[in-house]
């Protein structure tokens, strides 16, 4: 039996960001105590649900701290929560237990304790090293802070510590972008998470995207590419359509949404896939503290959302993996059509499957589901 994942999605956020979409309400410490109870009961729940049939407790190999502002909870709040998830199944040897973290001032959060609680991984909401921009995007931190995060957590003991990067932001140049590769490079972290700015509707910018200075698309597909390259070339292999890392310190927890492997999400908002099943809790702090209960979402894991999920990757749709998998190979006309598109350079194929080009990521939607998706 497969190891799982765990993600605990915490819900609360000093202020909201204008471009966010993730579910998250304004902290209370009162809130907070009522969250934590019903966490407790949804940990123990799970765990009886997935013991095996000998009675087992469930391998972890991955647990991933997500929100909101999950590092709100304080160390010691952390570090109950993955002693209960220690008692209440059996963690992998190497686990990777990953924490989301917002960059603040030195000395704000205790790394050593956290280290000592478990916590191997940092993911840091750097978003950007130039002030300016961290103000339009409505961050709190500065690009001091990121530095003081980062080093602080290194002195603790951090060896893999992740920082977020967001592409095409308002005001933001390749100049600017650049000096922000630069500073990532120069505090010798482990990955990066380059996202493209995307509007989600009921955001602050999505309301108001008719004011914001936004890059058309022949200008986000250039800087996307520009943001590929220079990564690259400092040592940061991507390895997932966002996401770069140096050798051997890709995210364990995220490989598994992408390789289609079974993870159990806690907390409002937060998805689960598990026994061939999709499901997840609404997006209402309120009812995860009165009514835990969680709303399916179909089946998931069939041999084409598979194909979908690995296309996100680098390394893309693998014939030795796919029939490990399923006992067949890759469907036939998954090839035909990938060759329709590679003599544009979208796509690449092989003998053993095909991937997707860095050109070809920039429509990855539209482009994987008329390989995999059209009739």
């Amino acid at each position: 039996m497969n190891a799982l994942g765990v993600y605990i999605h915490v819900p609360f956020c000093l202020s909201k960001c204008p471009y966010c979409d993730f579910y998250s309400v304004n902290f209370t410490a009162e809130l907070l105590d009522k969250y934590m109870e019903s966490l407790r009961q949804e940990i123990k729940k799970w765990s009886d649900a997935v013991k095996s049939d000998s009675q087992n407790l469930r391998i972890v190999d991955t647990v991933y701290f997500g929100g909101g502002t999950p590092n709100l909870l304080g160390v010691k709040k952390i570090a109950e929560v993955l002693n209960l998830i220690k008692m209440d199944f059996t963690l992998a040897d190497d686990v990777e237990i990953t924490l989301e973290v917002n960059p603040t001032k030195f000395g704000k959060i205790d790394f050593a304790r956290l280290k000592e609680a478990g916590v191997n991984r940092l993911s840091v909401g750097m978003q950007s090293a130039n002030d300016k921009e961290l103000k339009l995007l409505g961050r709190t931190h500065n690009k001091q802070a990121t530095e003081y995060t980062v080093k602080d957590a290194q002195r603790a003991g951090f060896e893999n510590i992740s920082l977020d990067l967001m592409v095409c932001t308002p005001g933001q140049t390749k100049a600017s972008l650049l000096k922000s590769i630069d500073f990532c490079e120069k505090l010798k972290i482990q990955h990066i998470s380059a996202y493209l700015l995307k509007l989600e509707k009921g955001t602050e910018y999505y309301l108001n995207k008719d004011k914001l200075d936004l890059k058309d698309e022949n200008t986000q597909s250039e800087i996307y590419l520009f943001v590929c390259e220079e990564l690259e070339k400092r040592g940061f292999h991507q390895y997932e359509i966002s996401n770069f890392s140096t050798p051997n310190s890709q995210s364990k927890h995220n490989l598994k949404y992408w390789n289609a492997e079974e993870y159990i999400g806690i907390g409002p908002s937060a998805h689960s896939f598990l026994n061939g099943k999709r499901f997840f809790y609404a997006n209402s702090l309120n009812e995860f503290i009165n009514n835990p209960k969680t709303i399916d979402d179909g089946l998931g894991g069939d041999i084409k959302e598979y194909a979908m999920l690995q296309l996100r990757l680098s390394d893309g749709l693998r014939n030795t993996r796919f029939y490990e998998k399923f006992g067949v190979n890759i469907p036939q006309r998954y090839f035909h059509r990938a060759k329709l598109y590679e003599k544009y350079n979208l796509v690449k194929v092989s003998k053993d499957g095909f991937h997707l080009t860095k050109k070809g990521n920039l429509v990855s939607n539209s482009l994987i589901y008329k390989i995999i998706y059209d009739e």
